[in-house]
C-alpha cells in the first residue's frame, strides 16, 4: 500500500505518527508526576530535572529518539498490565467484567496511546472493531490517531445501500454470526488497525480481518487490552508483517 503513496504523502504521514508518539509520551510523564516528584524521575529516566519539568509543563516537546527512550522508562513504572490486573475479578468459571476497563475514560485513553506507540511509524488510515465492547477503546484510539473509526455491526442499518459482510461460527455455542459494515467505509488505500478490548477465541476478530480482505484493503496491525491466552494467534488468517499488541496476556 505505501507504494502507491507518494513520497510527499509518506513524509507527511512519518511525521505526524512521530508527532502523535512523542505527544503521548508527554501525557505519560504528566501521569507520572502524580505519583513522582521530579527528582525521583530524573533517576529512573536518567534526565534532568530541568528537561523533564520543560517537557511536563509543554515547554518543548522531547524528539522521536527522547520520546522512545523516556517513553521505555516510564512503561516500566506507570504500567497498564498492572492496573488491568488489579481491576479484573475473575469468577468461579473463569469469566471477568470488563466494566471496569471499557467505562473508564483516563485508562482507555492511556491504552490508547500505548497503541499509539507500538504502532508508530505505520500507516493507518483507519481503525476497524466490532460491537459493542470494543467501540470504546476503538474510539480513543481513532481520536489519538485522528483517523475515522468503522464499527461492524450484526445488523443492516436501513440507510446504508450496500454492505460488505463476514459471516463465521461461534464455536462455544455452534451458532453463526455475521457482521457488516457499510461498502464505502473501508477503501483500497486503506490501512486498518483492529482493535478490540478483549481477544479469548479470536473468532470476531478474524471476522474483521476478513472484511478488511474482502475491501481489499492492507491489515496495519491488531490491537487489545487483553488476551485470554494466545492459541488463538493460530486460528487466524494473519499476515506475517502485520503486529498483533495485547497490554494484557491472561492464561
Amino acid at each position: 500500500m505505501l507504494a502507491d503513496l507518494t513520497s510527499d504523502e509518506i513524509k507527511t504521514s512519518t511525521h505526524a505518527e512521530d508527532l502523535k508518539f512523542r505527544l503521548a509520551t508527554v501525557e505519560l510523564l504528566r501521569t507520572a508526576k502524580k505519583h513522582y516528584t521530579y527528582r525521583e524521575l530524573a533517576l529512573k529516566t536518567d534526565l534532568p530535572v530541568t528537561v523533564l519539568s520543560r517537557y511536563a509543563k509543554g515547554h518543548v516537546l522531547p524528539n522521536i529518539d527522547r520520546a522512545r527512550q523516556l517513553w521505555d522508562a516510564l512503561s516500566k513504572i506507570i504500567g497498564l498490565e498492572s492496573e488491568f490486573k488489579r481491576r479484573i475479578r475473575l469468577n468461579s468459571e473463569g469469566y471477568f467484567d470488563n466494566t471496569l476497563l471499557v467505562g473508564d475514560i483516563i485508562l482507555l485513553r492511556q491504552a490508547a496511546n500505548y497503541a499509539i506507540t507500538k504502532f508508530a511509524g505505520k500507516r493507518i488510515t483507519r481503525v476497524l472493531t466490532a460491537a459493542v465492547d470494543g467501540v470504546p477503546l476503538a474510539t480513543m484510539v481513532a481520536n489519538a490517531l485522528g483517523v475515522n473509526l468503522v464499527v461492524a455491526k450484526t445488523t443492516k442499518e436501513v440507510g446504508v445501500s450496500s454492505f460488505i459482510e463476514e459471516t463465521y461460527v461461534l464455536s462455544d455455542s455452534g451458532y453463526t454470526l455475521t457482521l457488516y459494515i457499510p461498502r464505502d467505509s473501508i477503501k483500497k488505500r486503506d490501512s486498518v488497525l483492529i482493535v478490540d478490548d478483549i481477544i479469548k477465541s479470536g473468532e470476531t476478530q478474524n471476522a474483521l480481518l476478513n472484511l478488511v480482505y474482502k475491501a481489499k484493503a492492507e491489515v496495519a496491525g491488531i490491537f487489545t487490552m487483553i488476551s485470554i491466552g494466545d492459541t488463538w494467534i493460530k486460528r487466524m488468517n494473519i499476515p506475517l508483517d502485520c503486529p498483533v499488541e495485547v497490554i494484557l496476556r491472561l492464561g
